[in-house]
Parts: structure tokens; C-alpha cells; sequence
């Protein structure tokens, strides 16, 4: 088993890279809220803490090691207790960590389903029963996060519940589309059009706001 990986960080693309130890070059899976500090990160020597598991199907012998690095630590650890949750397997949960794992954690804590539906592949009865597994077990990981002043809550002061629907409604018909992406997409979106106070009015500039920029 693979515990950790040091090397030098060599390529970065969205959702995996390329790290150079000694002569060997691996391939590892990464969360998408490490993105922007791995692309500053090319040429560094890193430490990334691994989980190694198997993907494909078994029974037709095509199973696959995937390696799945963090850069910290107690990243690794509650990603492997989200994965205990039926219905979140490897990539589910990677999709989900497009925000920090403490936040996560801080919103299983709070019991606070709307973030977690806001999260991409994270559907309204997956997270119901994210919380009914994991509440009061990953109190470790939203402590640290509160400590690092990274809490939910204070990046969430003056939003209003329907804006917080139009995001999760939003996420909802996108399932690519991040939690970060849709909440600049809600923040344009009440400048642009200040008089829209309701989900269905927010949702409709946040969708006429995507298609022009796509």
C-alpha cells in the first residue's frame, strides 16, 4: 500500500497530475479544491498523502489502480470516512470536494443539506443520508476547518435562502458545474439584475448569464 508520495510536481490538469519521484512517474486523482494551489505549485518538491483502489468491473477482469493524492493529511483521512457513506465511491466523493473537506465536514456537522446538494454530484437524498451516517463523526475535521477561518458561515454571511436555491438549482441541472463557478454566477447575476429577489428569477439571469459567456 502506498501511504504517501514525495516528488517533484510536474504537470497539472483538472482533476489529476503528474509527480516525479525518482525514476518513475505517477499519475495521481486530486480534489478539485487543490487545483489552483497545485498549478502554483509545478516544479515544487510535495508531499501527497494516497489512497490506491481499484476501479472497473471485476467480473470482466478490467479493474484499474487509481491513486488518489491530498495534500494534507486529514484530507485524506475524511475522504476516506465520507466513502463509508452507500453511494459515494471514489469519484463521487472527489467531485464533491470541489470546496475545502473541512467545509464539508462543518455542513454534515450543522446538518446543513442545502450546501451539501450544492455540492456537484451530490443529489437532495444523498445528502440526507450524508448526515444521517456522518453526523457527529466528522467533528475533528470541522474543528480544524474552524480554526483555519475557513468556515462556511463566514463565507456564506448576507446570503439570503433563495439565493442559496438558485444555487443549488443551478448545480442541479449541471452536475460539472462547481459550487465556486455557480456562486460567482449568482454574485453577477444580482448586480446585473439587483430587482430579482426570487429563486426562479435569480436561476433564469444565472442561466441567460452561463449561455452568454458560454
Amino acid at each position: 500500500m502506498i501511504a504517501a508520495l514525495t516528488g517533484e510536481l510536474k504537470q497539472v490538469w483538472e482533476g489529476r497530475i503528474h509527480v516525479q519521484a525518482g525514476a518513475m512517474v505517477y499519475e495521481l486523482l486530486v480534489p478539485a479544491s487543490d487545483f489552483e494551489q497545485l498549478q502554483a505549485s509545478v516544479g515544487e518538491a510535495l508531499t501527497f498523502y494516497t489512497i490506491l483502489y481499484l476501479e472497473g468491473d471485476a467480473s470482466r477482469g478490467n479493474l484499474e489502480p487509481r491513486l488518489i493524492g491530498f495534500l494534507r493529511d486529514e484530507d485524506r483521512r475524511f475522504f476516506d470516512r465520507f466513502t463509508t457513506v452507500k453511494g459515494i465511491g471514489p469519484r463521487t466523493a472527489l467531485r464533491a470536494l470541489g470546496v475545502p473537506a473541512g467545509q464539508i465536514a462543518e455542513a454534515i456537522e450543522a446538518k446543513d443539506a442545502r450546501f451539501l446538494v450544492g455540492l456537484q454530484g451530490i443529489g437532495k437524498r444523498t445528502a440526507e443520508l450524508i448526515i444521517a451516517e456522518l453526523s457527529g463523526k466528522v467533528k475533528e475535521f470541522a474543528a480544524a476547518s474552524m480554526m483555519g477561518g475557513k468556515s462556511i458561515r463566514a463565507g456564506r454571511v448576507g446570503r439570503q435562502e433563495f439565493e442559496e436555491d438558485a444555487i443549488a438549482a443551478l448545480m442541479a441541472l449541471d452536475d460539472r458545474l462547481r459550487r465556486p463557478e455557480a456562486e460567482s454566477l449568482l454574485d453577477r447575476a444580482k448586480q446585473s439584475k439587483p430587482e430579482a429577489k426570487t429563486t426562479d428569477a435569480l436561476l433564469r439571469e444565472m442561466l441567460r448569464m452561463r449561455s452568454v459567456r458560454g
